[in-house]
């Protein structure tokens, strides 16, 4: 292209967009930070039909979706392990 700058290079930029592998990591290390909180529980919690669902989601349906509906999944299993999380703590 003749108006086209080719010495530049888009991944220098500030303002570059994050690559797949980049966003893969940072959704699977969010992953791994809510297992680990999912599992802190006690045995109250534990025996809750909700962390089951929070294993489900954390593992089978996060698996299943598409990388762009992966934070989505995420954000759900957060919201139960607090909801999980109260009812450990008896509030």
């Amino acid at each position: 292209m003749p108006n086209r700058n080719s010495s530049s290079n888009r991944a220098d930029s500030p303002a570059a967009p994050e690559t797949f592998r980049k966003r893969y990591d940072n959704v699977e290390s969010q992953r791994e930070e809510l297992l680990a909180r999912l599992n802190r529980l006690g045995a109250v919690a534990q025996a809750h039909p909700g962390h089951k669902r929070a294993l489900k989601l954390l593992n089978d349906t996060f698996r299943k979706a598409k990388l762009a509906q992966r934070l989505s999944v995420l954000h759900a299993a957060a919201w139960l392990i607090e909801v999980l999380e109260r009812v450990a703590a008896g509030v």
